[in-house]
């Protein structure tokens, strides 16, 4: 039976967690919007076409680690959980930028009248905390002296 015990996990595991726990509540916040004088609307990140499955990848990332180091079964694989967790968070990030990157936005307005659409905060916080999450994945993928797949 797994254990979980937030002490025993090193500061690059509770980052990875973390980073993991804020993409996933960063799926419920705004990720696209539309603000006029008039009122507004937006769509969390599970209406914005693919971009949830990049957040997914960063979420999948941390509970993989944590379930990892509580000693759960996980099943064996020829990949060092490092490579795992370093490539689930790359991928989830390069999918989280691009969606940002391919949001259409703009404002305008006259007479009065102004509006803007546009990314909002919930994609934000999901690239800084996937990118937070790749740098501290690469950490212990240094760390942990595994080698690359394509590297053996």
């Amino acid at each position: 039976m797994a254990v979980f015990d937030w002490k025993k996990l090193s500061t690059a595991d509770r980052v990875i967690a973390v980073a993991a726990l804020i993409a996933l509540i960063s799926l419920f916040l705004p990720w696209y919007g539309y603000s006029s004088s008039f009122g507004g609307a937006s769509v969390s990140g599970f209406s914005t076409s693919y971009g949830w499955l990049g957040a997914l990848l960063v979420v999948a990332a941390g509970v993989y680690l944590v379930l990892l180091r509580s000693g759960a079964n996980m099943p064996k694989t020829s990949i060092g959980p490092a490579v795992i967790v370093l490539g689930a968070s790359a991928i989830g990030t390069i999918i989280v930028a691009i969606r940002w990157l391919t949001l259409p936005s703009g404002s305008g307005g006259a007479g009065g009248f102004s509006y803007s659409y546009g990314a909002r905060i919930g994609i934000i916080i999901a690239l800084v905390a996937a990118i937070v999450q790749v740098v501290f994945s690469f950490r212990l993928f240094k760390a942990s002296g595994e080698a690359l797949p394509w590297a053996k």
